[in-house]
């Protein structure tokens, strides 16, 4: 992605995010001058919560035994930082509230402002993205089109359309999947990525023992935010519109968790955040598979309360008040879009939005979170959140395994493997767990 990643855009005011660790202090004390001691403390913070996370994440994969024995030492000097909230952390930094807006203005990509996340995943994020941003070349399905030729080649098989109805078992042992059509499939071990909710409260059976402290565990957690997503198509190139493929944060205040608040009373309310993010622009091979054609993608957090009413309804048949709230909160976001960037005004040829009851029918995400679990202090703190469950030979992997996202699924599913295998995959790769 270009030199300028991120850009969080509050009441006139521009505060570009750089690549290069070195670029984004500087640019950090050259907008924020007063507070230099400030800034370097709380990189070092940031550094150390993710030095700490290496451990706090091999003690998910490491055999049982090891982690009975040592497992308390693994997680302790990362649960110091994850323990505490992200506004906490930075309260002890400095009391230069528009400094901790700017910090956190980052927020969206884990999904809960600074009262509510943890300092953990707050750190997790921010690390990752002092290297700069990336994109697939080719869109988000490369991934899955590199992935799918090695499964294959290994004998695997991947099947879509697919519904997995329940996971079948033998007293405490998984031993299959059952699918909504009535055929089983059997297999020595079953790896579940439809998150820990589904699994553990749709998957299984209601009345299991060893699931009781578990589910109470994840009971006591929030699930992450829901949101509304404005896919945009332009009949312009990105050239000709001036877009470089930078991200867009834009908000009321810097005071985000007063802009949540506002917004989950009053959905009329201004937009506690708004992401603008062009896809396009980023992919250097989109302009040759579409001559002429650019795309935005526009995304604010909702509660899911606000659309509880059309939670049992189909997809494309949730009635004229659905469809008409669609209408006039497209509407806001398209708006909000031609404001900001306002190349795009009567250029734009398609738009469609979708809506936390999309997501809950595609995604299967009970009340349409997009992250699965809160990544709250709390959600660190629950050990039983893992790769190893209390069924044996079943296994959890994704985002709820280790950290929220793409990368934090990905990782997931390494921490998995290596619980699977007895193998420490995680060494393997090129970067330390810490830095997503």
């Amino acid at each position: 992605m270009p030199e300028v990643y991120d850009r969080i855009i509050v009441d006139g005011r521009r505060f570009d995010l750089t690549r290069g660790l070195e670029q984004y202090r500087e640019g950090m004390k050259r907008y924020f001058p007063s507070e230099v001691r400030a800034i370097d403390k709380y990189i070092a913070a940031v550094q150390s919560s993710n030095r700490a996370s290496g451990l706090y994440y091999a003690e998910k994969a490491v055999p049982h035994l090891v982690s009975r024995i040592a497992g308390g030492l693994m997680r302790a000097p990362f649960l110091r930082w994850a323990k505490r909230t992200t506004g906490e952390v930075l309260r002890d930094l400095t009391s230069n509230q528009d400094l901790i807006g700017v910090l956190t203005g980052q927020w969206g990509d884990y999904g809960l402002p600074p009262a509510q996340s943890s300092f953990g995943i707050h750190a997790t994020i921010a690390e990752h993205y002092f290297d700069g941003g990336s994109y697939p070349v080719g869109g988000a399905s490369s991934i899955a089109a590199a992935i799918v030729p090695a499964i294959e080649r290994n004998g695997g098989r991947v099947i879509t359309s697919a519904e997995v109805a329940n996971i079948l078992l033998d007293g405490e042992k998984a031993i299959g999947v059952k699918m909504v059509g009535g055929r089983e499939f059997l297999a020595p071990v079953i790896i579940s990525d439809a998150g820990a909710a589904n699994t553990f409260f749709r998957l299984l059976p209601g009345e299991m023992a060893c699931l009781s402290s578990l589910r109470d565990g994840l009971r006591s957690i929030p699930v992450s935010v829901a949101h509304l997503g404005l896919y945009v198509g332009i009949k312009a190139p990105d050239a000709e519109l001036g877009l470089k493929g930078s991200n867009l944060w834009i908000y009321p205040s810097l005071d985000h968790d007063a802009n949540v608040a506002r917004f989950a009373s009053d959905i009329d309310a201004p937009f506690a955040s708004l992401y603008m993010s062009f896809p396009s622009a980023k992919d250097p091979d989109f302009a040759n598979k579409y001559p002429g054609r650019s795309t935005v993608e526009v995304l604010t957090f909702v509660p899911f309360e606000a659309f509880e009413s059309w939670r049992d309804t189909k997809w494309k048949r949730r009635g004229a008040t659905y469809d008409s709230l669609k209408q006039s909160l497209a509407a806001r976001l398209q708006t909000a879009l031609e404001r900001h960037v306002p190349a795009v005004a009567g250029k734009i040829d398609y738009a469609e939005l979708s809506t936390p009851v999309t997501t809950r029918h595609f995604m299967n995400y009970e009340n349409g979170e997009i992250y699965g679990v809160g990544s709250t202090p709390a959600r660190y703190s629950m050990r039983a959140l893992g790769a190893r469950t209390p069924i044996r030979n079943l296994y959890l992997t994704g985002q709820d395994v280790t950290s929220l996202g793409v990368v934090g699924a990905l990782f997931g599913g390494a921490v998995s493997a290596s619980a699977v295998l007895g193998k420490n995959l995680l060494s393997k790769l090129a970067k330390p767990f810490g830095v997503l």
